[in-house]
């Protein structure tokens, strides 16, 4: 099994720590860097190789992978020269990749089963399979339904239950045969073309324990859970 790593942002919204370090190699607790923690669970899973497309101090990010050994991974690297938003850069590397891979974000923290994915994804027959988490919004005010200038429904502070994208992605090639390698394109375009052909993605639920290291509040968060749960990320830890 192959994984591609997304690993090229410049983290802007978890300044300052990504002012000298790529985000994806911010450290959680005391030992391990994000990254680490994520080559650890796919080696677990069952994967044998995986691409780093970097870019914003990229090269540090390679000085520390290296190859993957250490890991047992087969490590390679594509660079991303200008922003490709999030499934660009795999439009670079595509004739390289199996035809059905796992992407992912390079600073999701979770005990999500990278593996059970890709395999959801293969038996699926989906272009593009998404991990999905639950999320609960509380609004504060009454909220009001109206129609032609006359309320017609009224709820009292209710909560709003959704769910949302992981940054965990089963990919078939042929979902990306279409767009021009070189191109940004955003995850946001893809599925909204997949809708639009009638071939929707299909939607991996996961309920477990997922963060998405993007702010400083959740970046602490991280930091201050990872103690508890470290044998939980980090099998055999």
């Amino acid at each position: 099994m192959h994984a591609v790593i997304l690993a090229g942002g410049k983290g802007v919204r978890l300044r300052p720590y990504t002012t000298a370090l790529p985000k994806p190699l911010v450290p959680i607790g005391e030992q391990h860097a994000i990254l680490e923690i994520v080559m650890r669970q796919l080696s677990a899973a069952g994967f044998t190789s995986c691409t780093l497309a970097i870019g914003h101090l990229g090269h540090i990010i390679r000085a520390y992978v290296g190859d993957g050994s250490q890991w047992g991974l087969r490590v390679g690297y594509v660079t991303e020269e200008s922003p490709l938003g999030t499934m660009g850069p795999l439009l670079t590397m595509l004739d390289r990749l199996p035809e059905h891979f796992l992407a992912m974000n390079g600073d999701v923290l979770t005990d999500l089963d990278f593996g059970d994915v890709l395999r959801t994804h293969r038996e699926s027959a989906a272009p593009l399979t998404i991990a999905t988490y639950a999320r609960q919004v509380h609004i504060d005010f009454g909220v009001l339904t109206t129609d032609s200038g006359r309320v017609v429904d009224f709820t009292e502070k209710p909560s709003i239950d959704y769910r949302v994208s992981m940054g965990v992605y089963g990919v078939s090639r042929a979902a990306l045969a279409r767009y021009t390698p070189g191109l940004p394109l955003g995850f946001d375009e893809l599925v909204l073309d997949l809708l639009k052909d009638g071939t929707p993605p299909y939607a991996y639920e996961f309920d477990g324990y997922w963060l998405d290291i993007g702010r400083p509040d959740d970046y602490d968060r991280a930091n201050a859970e990872f103690t508890s749960r470290r044998s939980m990320l980090i099998k055999g830890a």
